[in-house]
């Protein structure tokens, strides 16, 4: 169903293509749009090491929401700033694909808990973070893509 990876020598073991999606902070969601048309949306994520799933949160409506409910599968892609070895013009790039099946999240206790845990990727204010959930809470849907496949390679730019 999914395709292997033609250079096997790039390809990133699962525990770097995990760091990866731990660490980073965005990343492109890509979805099928109106008539079919691709849809890629820049997305801050979370990816929760105990179930293993992606999460991102959004307003309760527009195109997005129109495609995930839509067409429930997508891919989401991540990566790094990259490195330029010392003496080298070309950087070394990380990458990470995860394709997936998306399900919205109803349970709200669940939607701060999440919430919370995206929010420490950026800030360490706890009054700003649950003045936002407080705030935003009942405005934001929750919703996971839920991995089905993930491929990662590290490439130099050339």
């Amino acid at each position: 169903m999914f395709r292997p990876m033609l250079r096997k020598k790039q390809q990133l073991p699962e525990e770097e293509c995990l760091r990866l999606l731990t660490e980073e902070t965005r990343g492109v969601l890509s979805l099928l749009g109106d008539e079919g048309w691709p849809y890629g949306i820049p997305l801050n994520h979370y990816y929760c090491p105990e179930d293993g799933k992606l999460y991102f949160h959004s307003g309760l409506q527009g195109h997005k929401v129109d495609a995930l409910r839509a067409y429930p599968k997508a891919s989401y892609c991540v990566f790094d700033r990259g490195v330029r070895p010392e003496g080298d013009w070309a950087f070394r790039v990380k990458s990470v694909i995860v394709f997936g099946r998306i399900e919205i999240v109803e349970d709200r206790e669940q939607l701060g808990r999440i919430a919370r845990a995206l929010s420490h990727k950026f800030t360490d204010d706890e009054a700003y973070i649950e003045r936002e959930i407080l705030l935003s809470g009942p405005r934001t849907l929750l919703f996971a893509l839920v991995p089905e496949h993930m491929t990662g390679k590290q490439v130099t730019e050339s």
